[in-house]
């Protein structure tokens, strides 16, 4: 049970830091839909979506395999940290070179909508170059410091910036325009370069806090050296290309549903829709956040434990856990939605019941990320066999999936099929990693426990949600049943683990 404590403690101590600064940019929520109309909102969304696609390219999977090739090579630590970050700074400069010269080009083919001009796109995709390229060097620093066992460090970075991040929102938004009103000192100065209600503030607030990042990591960089090993980064790169991949399908199931329906629905109503939706999609942020924080606190676990003799069994253990807490979080979430929609509104009465009318995307989006959650536990086969290869085929099947569908099905049925979709996709991806990870590096999953608790969840969702249409009382009620049944079924082990 030893591994088993070791691992909740480590997903905790991320599980934290990931939660605090998560939760805090939840707040943003409510400040970004009263400040703007559902148009410009889904603007914003549209420019993080393609932000978000990019930076998978960007890390180029270095993170996995920056883990893997220290369980390969745990005398040679410095050469991989070495290799893994002269990766990424060169797909970095690469990726300068074939963006710079074709700014307006590219411009053009993500503007959205024609509420803002070609002049704001294109000072809005120069920001987001500099952050992609900042956020890009950072992810092998923050790799090594959580291969070191220093949580702590990683929170505390990653805590200020969201600190930083929201800072600057809240003084762009609320602050200025407060200070402009009152005609506190210097607000005629303001006032000449101050725009009222613009959402590039929201980007250039990023970059900044991308920035103070970069200098809270300067001890990770100094720790660089030019120790060059063309082998070992031959062997890196093929391990790392499909992880690449994989994680540039996950990407594409997260953010091209927003994409798509900015450019599959008529241009007066597109980037309405695109906000609707990304606004109710942000209560599904509760159990995604759960799962980072068990992705953060899994990778470097299953890679160091990979030789113990009772390898399998922790997996499995670990899992039994993992599913029970991503179902009652389901559960939980939907019974509260009544509650948490209230972080979901507008300037007036009218903007609020025009965000309102996508709550119907939460339920399918949630679960979504319950079946995430799960093939995110099941991927460890793949990556602890050197077959990454299988994590390219199952995200590639979801991608195909999300990308074919969509196009299909977003022109009759909006965001609503988008919300399915992530569901299907995600749900699949989950199946087919079971079934390819049982044939080629068998793990003994409790699985009819597991889907016991799965189903239950989802049918306490339906009744819940459809039959007695959202009332709190009744699915706080079932939440506290199920809750129940499950510590009183599985106390033994959790009193075990929690003791610690």
């Amino acid at each position: 049970m030893s591994t088993a404590k070791k691992f909740a403690g480590q997903t905790a101590v991320y599980g934290l830091s990931t939660i605090a600064g998560r939760v805090l940019g939840f707040f943003l929520t409510p400040i970004y839909t009263r400040a703007y109309s559902t148009g410009v909102y889904g603007i914003l969304t549209t420019m993080f979506g393609w932000v978000s696609i990019l930076n998978a390219v960007m890390s180029f999977g270095m993170e996995t395999t920056y883990f893997r090739y220290l369980n390969k090579y745990p005398d040679n630590k410095k050469r991989v940290y070495n290799n893994s970050f002269i990766a990424v700074f060169v797909i970095t400069l690469f990726f300068l070179l074939v963006t710079l010269p074709f700014l307006n080009f590219i411009t053009g083919f993500i503007q959205v909508g024609n509420s803002t001009s070609h002049n704001d796109f294109l000072l809005f995709i120069k920001t987001f170059i500099a952050i992609l390229v900042i956020d890009a060097w950072c992810v092998v620093p923050f790799a090594k410091i959580r291969a070191d066992g220093r949580p702590g460090k990683y929170g505390t970075i990653k805590f200020l910036n969201v600190i930083i991040f929201i800072t600057l929102n809240l003084t762009f938004i609320w602050v200025i325009p407060y200070w402009l009103n009152h005609h506190f000192i210097g607000a005629d100065w303001i006032s000449h370069w101050y725009i009222k209600g613009w959402v590039g503030y929201v980007f250039v607030s990023n970059l900044v806090s991308s920035i103070a990042t970069l200098f809270m990591l300067l001890p990770e960089f100094l720790k660089l050296g030019l120790d060059f090993d063309k082998k070992m980064f031959g062997e890196m790169f093929k391990y790392s290309w499909p992880i690449l991949i994989a994680n540039l399908s996950f990407l594409v199931n997260e953010n091209l549903d927003k994409i798509l329906l900015g450019k599959l629905l008529p241009q007066n109503i597109s980037v309405s829709e695109v906000g609707i939706y990304a606004a109710c999609a942000k209560i599904s942020l509760f159990l995604s956040i759960f799962v980072q924080a068990f992705r953060l606190g899994a990778e470097p676990f299953f890679f160091s434990h990979a030789k113990s003799k009772n390898a399998g069994q922790t997996y499995a253990r670990i899992m039994d856990y993992f599913v029970i807490a991503v179902c009652v979080i389901f559960v939980a979430l939907i019974a509260n939605i009544e509650i948490l929609k209230y972080f979901v509104r507008g300037k007036d009465h009218a903007q609020t019941a025009l965000y309102w009318t996508g709550l119907k995307v939460v339920p399918p989006l949630v679960f979504g990320y319950v079946s995430l959650g799960i093939y995110m536990n099941l991927s460890v086969w793949y990556k602890l066999s050197d077959q990454t290869k299988y994590g390219l085929y199952i995200s590639g099947v979801g991608a195909i999936l999300t990308i074919v569908l969509n196009v299909v099905f977003i022109p009759k049925y909006s965001y609503v099929a988008s919300a399915w979709i992530s569901f299907a996709a995600y749900t699949s991806m989950m199946i087919l990693s079971y079934i390819w990870g049982q044939k080629n590096y068998p793990i003994p999953y409790n699985i009819k426990k597991n889907l016991a608790y799965i189903v239950a969840s989802v049918i306490l969702v339906y009744i819940s949600f459809t039959i007695f249409k959202r009332n709190i009382f009744v699915g706080n009620a079932l939440l506290i049943v199920f809750a129940g049944t499950a510590f009183y079924l599985e106390r033994k082990s959790l009193l075990a683990i929690f003791k610690k």
